[in-house]
């Protein structure tokens, strides 16, 4: 099923990482795209390298400017809005803590006001974290029912976002008044994406794609860590596969989703790192976690269940096949940057590809 051709889609974060890999989804999917952004805050950054600009109607702009983001909302009256923009960095999120609230939870607050008083009906698919969740660290596979919570900055304001959309669900959206109002909102809960295109700093597969370009000892804070790695692709996927049963039945599938790994698909920090040098070919690395390291999670994992029952989606890649293709992607920019456009378009290709054998064999 492909409801995005000739529809108009509305993007926060168009700028960043997983918003320029959205972009080429959407463009590939046939959609018309407006994207809703800050300037890139990378170089050299993937919007920039996949010539973003040509793929949508690209406005710079701060989703903390209400009046200015509601213009655009309403001027575009789009079909669909998925909402990227944020401050995303967990050690960031220490240094400006305020800021990232700022933008994370009352920009998403800002969004939804957008989508509110739009005159026509309209998707919107919410974009948090995997970080939502009230941490324990106890190897539990959180589900979409548990408490939500945060000890880091980022963690906190991602589930007060959550908090946020709920609270519009219900009071602006309610799935049981659909008829009145004709919106429909969801959120899904993913993160620790890897894939070609992020440069961000304070990010494990950029800090070592960078140390192994330059052939520098790769650092590690956290080599313990455990995260639900998965290539940007899965929960792109997921998204688009989340706003298509939001078509199908708008009141049914108005509700959080979680997407990651298979929960046997555990690798640590320091697993991803030998596979990154293995997969390279080269490379050496060494601890370097700080006694005043500000406080990370070292274990997370997340429950996908529900999105595998009802949404009828599971990943595809597992870790070392999500860092080979996020390798492949690099190595390629390196060695020729030109061909870089063609090799992102062939990886959502083969990507869309496989999901429809999937759908044959079932």
């Amino acid at each position: 099923m492909n409801c995005f051709q000739g529809k108009k889609v509305f993007v926060t974060g168009h700028t960043g990482f997983k918003g320029s890999w959205l972009l080429c989804l959407l463009d590939y999917l046939g959609a018309e795209v407006m994207g809703y952004a800050l300037e890139p805050n990378t170089n050299p950054n993937l919007f920039s390298v996949i010539k973003g600009d040509k793929l949508c109607r690209s406005v710079i702009g701060d989703i903390r400017d209400v009046s200015f983001l509601r213009k655009n909302i309403l001027d575009f009256k789009p079909d669909f809005i998925f909402h990227l923009a944020a401050q995303p960095i967990v050690l960031t999120s220490y240094k400006i803590p305020a800021e990232t609230f700022e933008v994370n939870t009352i920009g998403t607050a800002n969004v939804l006001d957008g989508m509110k008083l739009l005159d026509k009906p309209c998707i919107g698919v919410m974009i948090t974290t995997d970080k939502v969740y009230e941490n324990s660290e106890t190897g539990q596979a959180y589900k979409e029912t548990d408490r939500l919570g945060g000890y880091d900055p980022y963690s906190a304001n991602k589930a007060c976002a959550e908090l946020v959309i709920d609270s519009y669900r219900k009071s602006f959206f309610n799935p049981d008044d659909y008829d009145n109002h004709n919106k429909s909102i969801a959120s899904a809960r993913a993160g620790n994406v890897i894939g070609g295109g992020d440069w961000a700093s304070n990010r494990l597969i950029p800090d070592i794609v960078r140390a192994l370009f330059k052939k520098e000892i790769i650092q590690i804070r956290n080599p313990q860590a455990v995260r639900p790695w998965q290539h940007v692709l899965e929960p792109l996927f997921g998204y688009i596969t989340l706003a298509e049963k939001l078509v199908e039945d708008p009141t049914r599938y108005a509700q959080g989703y979680n997407f990651g790994p298979h929960s046997t698909d555990l690798l640590t920090v320091e697993d991803m790192v030998k596979l990154a040098v293995d997969i390279w070919g080269e490379g050496n690395f060494e601890f370097s976690q700080s006694p005043n390291q500000p406080h990370e999670a070292g274990l997370l994992l997340l429950d996908i269940t529900k999105a595998e029952k009802e949404l009828n989606w599971k990943p595809k890649h597992n870790a070392r096949e999500a860092l080979y293709f996020a390798l492949q992607w690099y190595k390629t920019y390196y060695k020729n940057s030109s061909d870089i456009v063609d090799l992102t378009f062939l990886q959502i290709d083969n990507y869309w590809k496989n999901i429809n054998q999937q759908y044959d064999m079932d």
